[in-house]
């Protein structure tokens, strides 16, 4: 299914009446079983994610226990002062014997060095009112890994996917994975909502307690829904996997259908989620936010790309995740809808 959803390129988001956006880049912390959100205090979660951020991160950051800012003794992304963590799954490969290699990240058009990661946005208003910043111990997650039909990944209206003919493809986004092959890669992004309840830094399900606008869209200026009235920036990631290696069409599935699975075991696509903690210093983000920084901030500390790379975690899940597997590490099933598994 094609949509509609307006580009949110850098130039396409100006465009459109956006007063401001910090736009970044994180290398990429580390890829292992690990997720604090969901199976916290587990060595060994049932899927691969790719961290960015501080590197506090670990399997249990439960606040107030753990505050994020005082235990990162760095961050891989350019903006010093966010030791956030961000994380999403991992994307695959399944060539025709059945074997897996691990689809690498690449990096985004003007973050040329960058060790993988990601591209982080955070825009604060496509209208007038004040936006609030998140709060030390707020963490989040948009998507679910379970859903494998549009009629489900469209209560998460703002998932996609962007087949790159070129690196600045910002057009034909699909809520299920690129059916063709993509030149550049494929980039998944991440648009999380934009209203809070004001209350909660975390509910149970991890995002009960913030919510897209009531009607429209972020870009179009939606209003928040009276039970969650506090606007937030909108956080929004893109995520370039580097599936040209696996271009050539004789390499792909001979009934026609694409190759790429994610590391929870999704070959649509429509699993697609994405994870956040919040770890900025201070009040930096509240700054930036309040300041409608421009791409850049002079309100924040800033460090090179080169930098950022340097910034590493321990790896604490000892596995092999990037040679051809018989299996997704973890021994994670592929499913399709109703969660049969195919694989």
């Amino acid at each position: 299914m094609q949509l509609t959803i307006h580009s949110v390129a850098t130039a396409a988001l100006l465009a459109s009446g956006a007063q401001a956006l910090l736009r970044f880049s994180c290398s990429q912390l580390v890829v292992e079983r690990l997720d604090p959100l969901v199976t916290p205090g587990v060595v060994g979660s049932p899927h691969v994610h790719q961290i960015i951020g501080g590197n506090a991160f670990n399997s249990s950051m439960d606040y107030p226990r753990m505050d994020i800012p005082s235990e990162a003794t760095c961050t891989t992304c350019t903006f010093a002062e966010d030791t956030s963590n961000y994380w999403t799954a991992v994307l695959y490969f399944r060539a025709r014997n059945g074997t897996y290699k691990r689809v690498q990240q690449m990096a985004n058009s003007g973050f040329e060095g960058s060790k993988g990661g990601m591209t982080v946005y955070y825009t604060p208003s496509y209208n007038s009112g004040k936006v609030t910043a998140f709060k030390p111990g707020f963490r989040m997650i948009v998507g679910n890994p379970t859903y494998r039909t549009e009629a489900e990944a469209k209560k998460y209206r703002q998932l996609t996917y962007t087949c790159l003919e070129t690196i600045l493809t910002r057009t034909g986004e699909t809520m299920d994975m690129p059916k063709k092959v993509c030149k550049m890669g494929i980039m998944a992004n991440i648009r999380f909502p934009t209203c809070w309840d004001g209350k909660n830094l975390d509910t149970p399900d991890h995002s009960s307690h913030v919510s897209y606008p009531a009607s429209g869209t972020f870009e179009s200026g939606g209003a928040c829904p009276s039970t969650h009235p506090v606007k937030i920036p909108q956080l929004f990631y893109e995520v370039i996997w580097d599936t040209r290696p696996f271009n050539n069409p004789n390499d792909w599935p001979t009934d026609g259908s694409q190759p790429f699975v994610w590391s929870y075991g999704d070959p649509t696509g429509y699993g697609n989620h994405g994870d956040y903690m919040f770890g900025w210093k201070g009040d930096a983000l509240q700054k930036a936010m309040d300041q409608n920084c421009n791409i850049g901030c002079a309100a924040l500390k800033t460090q090179s790309i080169s930098q950022g790379n340097q910034c590493s975690k321990q790896v604490s899940v000892k596995e092999d995740i990037d040679g051809w597997l018989t299996e997704l590490p973890g021994g994670m099933p592929v499913t399709g809808a109703g969660g049969k598994v195919l694989y």
